[in-house]
């Protein structure tokens, strides 16, 4: 599969598999134990799947070494805050049972609750740390995304967004891209 290579300089699979509404244990387990056996190296899961123990565990059974794959996770919106936000993560690492997370992102900005800049500052600690490859969001508008390039340090990497064809985002993904700022869609 091809890659992308981030503004970082980070390489990520172009295609990952994603574990939404996957039930966690076995049904989790050997899900991702699949998609890695046919050639997925990108899974991206996220702490409100709830199955991140699940994902953890296929990854360690899979075959492939570690290094060869590219994990993605995401604090959720109960979890934002900048303490919140460390503690989540150090949650969600032990559920994987990881060293490490290829990619942190923000899972949604949540405007009205207004934390999404300390969150995100909280990903930064971490990258800078080395505890994550890389950090960005998702579902950022260009609002959002603006903000955090005049309040933050670190550039987001990613910014996964819902985008289909009957959904395309162009000023969006016209932004991302003036901003080095790659675009990965989810999809339902």
């Amino acid at each position: 599969m091809m890659n992308v290579t981030l503004n970082n300089g980070l390489s990520m699979p172009q295609l990952g598999y994603g574990v939404f509404k996957v039930e966690d244990g076995n049904v989790t387990v050997e899900a991702v134990k699949k998609a890695i056996e046919v050639g997925y190296r990108l899974i991206d899961t996220a702490a409100i799947y709830q199955n991140e123990k699940g994902v953890g565990q296929g990854i360690k059974e899979a075959s492939v070494a570690r290094e060869e794959l590219f994990v993605t996770t995401k604090v959720w919106n109960a979890d934002q805050g900048y303490e919140e936000t460390l503690k989540a993560f150090d949650e969600s690492l032990e559920k994987l049972g990881l060293d490490y997370v290829d990619l942190y992102l923000v899972h949604w900005p949540m405007p009205k609750v207004d934390k999404y800049v300390d969150t995100y500052r909280a990903l930064e600690k971490l990258y800078e740390d080395g505890k994550v490859k890389a950090i960005g969001v998702c579902n950022f508008n260009i609002d959002h995304l603006e903000r955090l390039l005049s309040e933050c340090k670190v550039k987001p990497v990613v910014n996964q967004v819902e985008l289909h064809p009957y959904f395309s985002q162009p000023e969006l993904r016209e932004f991302c891209e003036k901003h080095d700022i790659y675009v990965e869609a989810w999809g339902h």
